[in-house]
């Protein structure tokens, strides 16, 4: 016997996703919704090799489902989720809108699948931002090993990040660049992205930090130990798929690079790709459709006593998204409702 599952935001990049990696997970399922707005009522998905179309989020009766995997923004979140966790339906949300809420666990199964019993509060899971999740996965092993103080993390975020405008933008802007008649002005982002990156994601806050930063402080925080500094300056560049981040760790203890390297390479979720020599590493390009979060570039930092640099990169729209989500939805199962 499997799960009653509902998609909202089906047609999204990351609806889409979402329906993809559950079939692909073999995900226990004996019975799919696939819901969007009005508007996109009646929009065919594919869900393996069936073809599934949309019904209406306005008038969807939440009763008798078990896991609902939203991927709609925060507005629609608001107005629907309570609706469904109400009815009894397990809300996992991908929005921001729960992931700070004290009665909200907020998940990344690698690293706290333990705080997943705290989803009865409210009925409902919080999916972290995806710059936060793919950075947690590589902190949680290191944080056990040698207690982590401090974090300095700068990200290369791609436009996929900013939902179909984004990815539409760049393509356009690039093309236009060859073509003097055709003129595209930024509309999704603040200035051109084509050739250029911007380091400048979500809105200001009166701290100076964007929400973006501001999120990834937050989030680490909540997922792994209040008691971590975190620093970040997040870039959106141009590139289609996958985040990339630098991150700089300093610990309480001392950590030799090359046991980090072992222990990331044990660690759930982790493929460690690092030789020091041409195209030893992994960039965005290698790590679209993948599930990995991949580590490349370990090494000490000399100019403090205990400290790390490392690079990080993985499929936003997968980690930071769309799996992780099923991977919350798979530690749900497995661990409280027990079916399949």
């Amino acid at each position: 016997m499997g799960y009653k599952v509902v998609v909202v935001g089906a047609t999204g990049n990351v609806g889409r996703e979402m329906l993809n990696i559950l079939d692909e997970r073999k995900f226990p399922v004996d019975e799919l919704a696939v819901l969007a707005s009005r508007k996109s009522m009646g929009t065919e998905v594919s869900f393996g090799d069936k073809t599934l179309k949309t019904k209406d989020l306005d008038t969807f009766d939440f009763t008798g489902w078990d896991i609902a995997l939203f991927a709609v923004g925060s507005d629609a979140t608001k107005k629907y989720a309570p609706v469904a966790a109400k009815s009894g339906c397990v809300v996992i949300d991908n929005s921001s809108l729960y992931r700070y809420d004290p009665d909200v666990p907020l998940i990344v199964p690698e690293v706290n699948p333990e705080a997943i019993h705290g989803y009865s509060k409210k009925n409902i899971i919080a999916n972290p931002n995806c710059s936060t999740a793919q950075m947690v996965v590589a902190l949680k092993p290191l944080h056990d090993r040698a207690r982590i103080k401090r974090v300095v993390v700068s990200t290369y975020q791609s436009v996929s990040g900013a939902g179909k405008g984004g990815a539409d933008e760049l393509w356009d802007q690039t093309k236009s660049i060859y073509n003097p008649t055709d003129d595209k002005p930024p509309k999704q982002f603040t200035k051109q992205i084509a050739f250029n990156v911007i380091p400048h994601i979500d809105v200001f806050l009166d701290s100076g930090e964007t929400k973006e930063e501001w999120k990834m402080v937050a989030e680490t925080k909540k997922i792994i130990d209040p008691n971590i500094k975190v620093t970040a300056t997040c870039v959106r560049v141009p590139v289609f798929v996958g985040h990339s981040e630098s991150i700089n760790i300093e610990f309480e203890d001392f950590l030799d690079e090359d046991e980090a390297r072992d222990i990331l390479r044990e660690a759930p979720g982790i493929m460690v790709i690092d030789k020091r020599e041409d195209g030893g590493y992994v960039t965005p390009v290698e790590c679209v459709g993948d599930y990995a979060t991949f580590i490349s570039r370990i090494r000490q930092d000399s100019t403090i006593d205990n400290g790390l640099n490392l690079w990080c990169v993985s499929d936003n729209l997968r980690k930071g998204a769309a799996l992780n989500a099923v991977q919350i939805a798979e530690t749900l199962g497995n661990r409280v409702l027990k079916k399949g």
